[in-house]
C-alpha cells in the first residue's frame, strides 16, 4: 500500500512540476528594425533558437519585422517601457539618446585608433568594453539589458553612378550615409550626406533624391538591390570599419529570469559574436562574386585622398564629443588605451594576412 501511495504521490508531483514548468515558459515578442528577409534576422533567429534550446523551452521568441508594433525609431523606447519584450537594432541607432552609443555600434574610423571588427571584440570581451556597454543603458536612463550579437565590418564605401578618382569627384554626389557621427563626418569633408533608413535607399536612388549610397557589405547590398541602379562599387571605407547589432530585453523582465535563462542568453550571445562574423565572410564573398560576375558591377579601389580626409575629420568629431560628454570620453579613453596595446600587434599581423589574400585574389583576375 505504501509503495502504491508513494507512486501516486510521485506521479502527482511530476505532473505539478511539468504543469508549473509549462506555465513558467514565456514567449518574448521581439521587434527588429529591418525586414524579416534580412540576413541579420536569420542570424538573430539562430541566436534565439539557441536560447530556446539551452533553456529547454522556458524562453521562446516571436521575431517581428520593423513596424509591427511601433516605428523603428521607437523600438528602444518600447523595450524600455515593456510595450515589447525585446528588440533588435544597431547600437548606433540610439546615438541621439546618447552619443556614446556610436562608440559601441559604429566607432567611426575604428574609433580613430585603428580598431577593426575583430579587435573590437577583443576590447569588448577582455578590454572592459562589456562593462561599459552595460553602463550605457544606465547613462541613457533606460531599463534595458543589452546583448551584443553581430559584429560586421569593414563596411563598403558604397555605390556610385560613375567612377570616382578623387574627393573632388566624390563631392559631386548626394550620398546616403548612416546617421550620427559617421554621417556628419562626411558633411565635414564636404560630401552631401543624406541620412535615411535602409528601406528608403533604393526608392530614393530610383527617384533621384540621392545618387550614391552606402549600406553595408556585398550580401546585404545585393539583397537591397543596389546593383539594379548603380554599377560602380568601392569596398574600402572608414565610416563604419566596425558595426555592431545588438539585442535588448526589458530590464525588469530580465531580472525575473532564472540563473539558467540568464546564462543561456549570455552563452548564445557569445556564440553569435563568432558565428555571425564567420557567416558574413563567406556570404559576402559569394555575393561579391555574383555582383561582379552576373550583374555587371565594377569593383574599384577607393581614392587615396579619401583616407586622410575622413580620418582627420573623424578624430576631430570624436574629440569634440569627448569634450562635451564625460561618459563618451570614458568609453573612448578605454578604446584608446586598448588600442595602444593591441593595435600595433594586430595591424602588423594583419599585413601578412592581407598580402596573402591579395596574392590569391590577383590569380583570379
Amino acid at each position: 500500500m505504501k509503495k502504491i501511495l508513494s507512486l501516486v504521490v510521485g506521479t502527482l508531483l511530476l505532473t505539478v512540476m511539468t504543469v508549473s514548468g509549462a506555465n513558467s515558459a514565456q514567449t518574448l515578442k521581439c521587434q527588429t528594425v529591418i525586414s524579416a528577409k534580412a540576413d541579420e534576422v536569420k542570424m538573430l533567429k539562430d541566436f534565439t533558437d539557441t536560447v530556446t534550446e539551452l533553456t529547454q523551452g522556458s524562453l521562446k521568441f516571436e521575431i517581428m519585422p520593423a513596424g509591427s508594433v511601433v516605428g523603428v525609431k521607437e523600438t528602444l523606447d518600447a523595450v524600455d517601457k515593456g510595450l515589447i519584450d525585446c528588440g533588435f537594432a544597431w547600437t548606433h541607432y540610439w546615438s541621439g539618446d546618447h552619443p556614446a552609443a556610436m562608440l559601441f555600434g559604429s566607432p567611426v574610423a575604428g574609433a580613430g585608433v585603428g580598431i577593426d571588427n575583430i579587435a573590437f571584440l577583443s576590447w569588448f570581451q577582455y578590454g572592459g568594453g562589456k562593462e561599459l556597454y552595460d553602463q550605457l543603458w544606465t547613462e541613457m536612463g533606460r531599463d534595458i539589458k543589452g546583448f551584443m550579437l553581430q559584429p560586421v565590418g569593414p563596411e563598403a564605401l558604397g555605390w556610385f553612378k560613375e567612377p570616382i578618382n578623387s574627393m573632388a569627384d566624390f563631392r559631386k554626389y548626394k550620398f546616403r550615409t548612416p546617421p550620427g557621427i559617421p554621417g556628419q563626418t562626411y558633411k565635414d569633408i564636404g560630401v552631401a550626406s543624406v541620412a535615411m533608413g535602409g528601406g528608403d535607399i533604393l526608392p530614393a536612388l530610383e527617384a533621384g533624391t540621392i545618387d550614391a549610397a552606402e549600406w553595408c557589405c556585398p550580401k546585404p547590398d545585393m539583397t537591397f538591390g543596389f546593383q539594379k541602379v548603380l554599377k560602380h562599387y568601392y569596398l574600402q571605407g572608414l565610416h563604419q570599419v566596425v558595426v555592431n547589432a545588438d539585442f535588448y530585453i526589458t530590464g525588469s523582465k530580465y531580472k525575473k529570469m532564472s540563473a539558467i535563462e540568464k546564462k543561456a542568453l549570455e552563452v548564445a550571445a557569445n556564440a553569435s559574436l563568432s558565428k555571425s562574423m564567420s557567416y558574413r565572410i563567406y556570404e559576402n564573398g559569394k555575393a561579391l562574386a555574383e555582383l561582379t560576375g552576373k550583374h555587371g558591377v565594377i569593383l574599384h579601389d577607393t581614392p587615396a585622398d579619401y583616407f586622410p580626409a575622413y580620418m582627420a575629420a573623424a578624430k576631430a568629431a570624436l574629440e569634440k564629443n569627448a569634450a562635451k560628454n564625460p561618459f563618451f570620453a570614458k568609453v573612448w579613453q578605454s578604446q584608446k588605451d586598448f588600442a595602444d596595446i593591441a593595435v600595433p600587434f594586430w595591424s602588423g599581423s594583419q599585413m601578412s594576412n592581407a598580402k596573402l589574400g591579395m596574392a590569391h585574389a590577383e590569380t583570379l583576375k
